[in-house]
């Protein structure tokens, strides 16, 4: 990679590279999984091991997420998505949850595609920073959801 001026690298951090690498690799492994029922619990496993290997804070926000977005839009397929734990209608993926450590970012994400159906006018907001899931902050996740996928 060459540099600029300022020091700074151009291209690719770190981070997005191995997002791009975890990609790939649920790409080939969603291809070599057989029936659909296989690949639906399969996906839904990988999505829960993947919680499993987040920092304790992000863990207890993702499980939480997980399950507020699987009873609100049973619809919803979970599956990984650049390694993060998504969730997907016929395919598409419709949100998803970053966690803080994912970017080095200082709080936890949930954001949805444009496959959600979140219109709102002109103007309407598609990532959430999560810092904590209170009683509140779940009920508007189960909100969102079940407008997403309406």
């Amino acid at each position: 990679m060459s540099s600029t001026g300022s020091g700074q690298h151009e291209g690719f951090t770190a981070e997005e590279r191995a997002a791009m690498k975890d990609h790939a690799q649920e790409l080939k492994k969603e291809a070599r999984r057989s029936s659909r029922a296989d690949k639906a619990a399969e996906a839904e496993r990988d999505v829960l091991a993947k919680i499993d290997e987040m920092q304790e804070s992000d863990r207890i926000m993702a499980e939480r997420v997980h399950a507020v977005i699987t009873a609100g839009a049973p619809v919803l397929a979970p599956k990984l998505w650049y390694g993060m734990p998504a969730y997907a209608l016929d395919g598409k993926v419709v949100c998803f949850f970053q966690s803080a450590e994912k970017f080095k970012s200082r709080y936890a994400t949930l954001g949805f595609s444009d496959q959600a159906k979140l219109d709102d006018g002109t103007m309407w907001a598609v990532a959430f920073a999560l810092t904590e899931l209170t009683p509140e902050v779940e009920a508007r996740i189960g909100a969102l959801v079940k407008q997403a996928v309406s």
